[in-house]
């Protein structure tokens, strides 16, 4: 009984980390301008104008690795003071996951394509009254991509 209430607690102090790092790293010290601009490029118009799909990479991994060295700092802080019980596989794998999974939905395209695959092509267009149907799927699909996370660092021993 204890080990599962042990795990239990692990999951749920390693999501919430990572989804307190996430908000940090992706709004406050995780990308510049520049990164923020460029990281999703080029545009479907873009790349049927003869720009290069390759363009925005540079701009997308430099956000990716900002990213992970705010989680990186966040979650070392955080294990020096809790009883987290995390391995060495574990913070491997979630670090792994989170940033690939990370940099692939930070190029928009893929956000796009589940949104129109599932009905919601006009969400994916929303842009008004406050609301950004593109920003609130990728932040539900980051979320859900740490909760994948924070299941790697809790049962990868």
């Amino acid at each position: 009984m204890i080990e599962h209430a042990t795990m239990l607690a692990t999951f749920a102090a390693s999501g919430f980390l990572l989804v307190a790092a996430h908000n940090l790293a992706d709004h406050v010290t995780g990308q510049c301008d520049w990164q923020a601009a460029n990281k999703a490029a080029p545009t479907r118009e873009e790349v049927a104008a003869g720009a290069s799909p390759h363009r925005g990479w540079r701009a997308n991994l430099a956000h990716v690795a900002q990213y992970h060295l705010t989680l990186m700092v966040q979650g070392f802080l955080a294990w020096l003071v809790l009883p987290l019980h995390w391995s060495v596989l574990g913070v491997v794998s979630s670090l792994g996951w989170s940033a690939v999974t990370h940099a692939l939905l930070d190029r928009r395209w893929p956000v796009r394509w589940i949104l129109e695959r599932t009905g919601s092509s006009g969400f994916a267009r929303l842009n008004a009254g406050g609301l950004n149907g593109m920003y609130a799927a990728d932040q539900a699909l980051h979320h859900l991509a740490l909760a994948v996370s924070a299941t790697l660092l809790t049962v990868l021993q």
